[in-house]
């Protein structure tokens, strides 16, 4: 008599049937979610979303940034051609649009505490204190700026501004200022 056991032990193995259609699906739609994750936290928190939407250039300095002289503002997530009025299921006012034959200017206030009483559609005086001067007199630059968007009210580390709708001799005498300048705002009633 034959043991059982030893010829099963002697016949090939069988060899595994290779993964169907749908198995190979799944294994790639994995794949491209576990790529997906791995760039996704692998991106650097301080990233912009694009190269061209950072709202100022690096080199403008602490104070000021340069006039943007297309006609749009260098805004990331907003449409500057839809005015709000603060009433909609964000929390913000939208930015206003610019006003035809103005220059759109950033501003970083002396005081970024100001930043938190001025909405967009406030008027605003615009005044400069020359670098270093501790009894220095302010100089007007702008009587009646339109505010356009306030970026970062409530942020202490540098990068909030008030967005202002001037006019091109204006905007070139704001941004003609020397380095280390400080830049303050008066409310209009």
């Amino acid at each position: 008599m034959v043991d059982p056991d030893s010829t099963r032990a002697l016949r090939p193995l069988r060899r595994p049937a290779l993964p169907g259609g749908r198995t190979l699906l799944r294994f790639g739609l994995v794949a491209a979610l576990l790529g997906l994750a791995a760039a996704v936290l692998n991106t650097p928190t301080g990233c912009p979303p694009s190269a061209g939407s950072t709202p100022f250039p690096t080199s403008a300095g602490p104070d000021r940034a340069p006039a943007a002289t297309d006609g749009q503002l260098p805004v990331p997530g907003t449409d500057p051609t839809e005015a709000g009025d603060g009433t909609g299921p964000s929390s913000s006012p939208r930015p206003l649009p610019l006003p035809s034959g103005s220059v759109g200017v950033p501003v970083r206030l002396a005081e970024p505490a100001a930043l938190a009483v001025v909405r967009p559609g406030a008027r605003v005086d615009l005044l400069a204190a020359p670098p270093g001067g501790a009894g220095a007199e302010a100089t007007l630059l702008a009587a009646g700026a339109l505010v356009l968007d306030v970026l970062g009210g409530g942020a202490t580390d540098g990068s909030s501004a008030l967005y202002l709708a001037l006019r091109p001799d204006q905007a070139q005498r704001a941004v003609g200022l020397p380095e280390g300048s400080r830049f303050a705002i008066v409310v209009r009633g």
